[in-house]
């Protein structure tokens, strides 16, 4: 039975791979320039806006993990994200293949309370219409009972090797490793979720081996009660043994610093996510397969470990 991830080599796609590893799967990583994490681990070039390419890649597959990222840029997730979602549905399909993709939480928009698998997609984003548009193209499919597929969502995330997605990883832990100010996007006295991604490898590993789980909407698990800015950096400090300094990054700072970069521009109209509360729900998750998430205080000192 061979595992597929589409879209490997990112940190999401590596703690899956660990965990297939670790429970003796067989596991295929397909991507541009794939690379092998270990000699049982087979590799497949692909680009997944070509159909035949994605085809071939799947094929054989017996669970697919669709864990792709685009470059941050509405305007080629607008062009690229329905076609790769339709190349891996139609792969899938040709395959006999389960489908699981790893999503976010953009579909919600701004949600007052917890974001459950039963909130409403309400974007208030272009990214975030573009999300709804291709979990909904996938779980159309489902609902007609064309494809075995779910989607396994996370917060934002953090985690040992997460230095390059990982808010909290880029912004404080790497900042206050260099003796250099910790920056916070937004609000510092609110609260926001991180999912941890061994957690997120975990989990996802779990929905491949349980069929049962197919055709649902799952929050990966999370550690609840979130903390606030402050209390993030106030923690990641104590572990490192610094003092909590650091400055706050504000929507006008955003928006002019977006007309040098356009990456830190697309999160502009991602902001509403750092300045209200951000609650992510795993209950369902967590109920399911008895499930506990990693604290925030063991999660982030093994993420600096790994820094360190």
């Amino acid at each position: 039975m061979i595992h597929t991830i589409l879209g490997a080599g990112g940190i999401i796609s590596k703690e899956l791979t660990k965990e297939l590893l670790a429970n003796n799967q067989k596991v295929r990583l397909v991507s541009r320039q794939p690379r092998s994490m270990d000699v049982n681990v087979e590799v497949k070039a692909a680009d997944l806006l070509d159909y035949e390419q994605t085809r071939a890649a799947v094929a054989g597959s017996a669970v697919v993990y669709l864990c792709a990222g685009l470059t941050y840029d509405h305007k080629i997730w607008a062009v690229s994200w329905p076609k790769i979602m339709q190349h891996a549905i139609d792969a899938c399909k040709a395959a006999n293949a389960r489908l699981i993709f790893f999503d976010n939480v953009y579909m919600y928009g701004l949600v007052k309370g917890a974001m459950t698998e039963s909130t409403p997609y309400n974007p208030a984003s272009k990214k975030g219409e573009i999300r709804a548009r291709i979990a909904t193209q996938l779980m159309d499919e489902a609902k007609a009972g064309n494809l075995q597929a779910s989607i396994a969502r996370a917060a934002d995330f953090y985690g040992p090797d997460a230095d390059t997605t990982g808010i909290l990883n880029l912004l404080v832990i790497q900042k206050l490793l260099k003796n250099q100010k910790a920056n916070w996007l937004g609000r510092d006295d609110v609260p926001h979720s991180y999912t941890y991604t061994p957690d997120a490898g975990k989990a996802l590993y779990l929905l491949g081996s349980n069929p049962a789980s197919d055709n649902e909407i799952w929050h990966m698990p999370t550690y609840n009660p979130a903390l606030t800015g402050k209390e993030y950096i106030a923690l990641i400090a104590s572990l490192l043994g610094v003092k909590p300094s650091y400055s706050r990054l504000n929507g006008f700072m955003v928006r002019l610093a977006g007309f040098f970069n356009t990456t830190i521009g697309e999160l502009h109209e991602m902001m509403y996510q750092n300045t209200e509360p951000y609650f992510f729900d795993s209950t369902k998750f967590e109920q399911r397969f008895h499930f506990r998430p990693t604290s925030y205080e063991d999660g982030l000192a093994a993420a600096i470990a790994a820094a360190r």
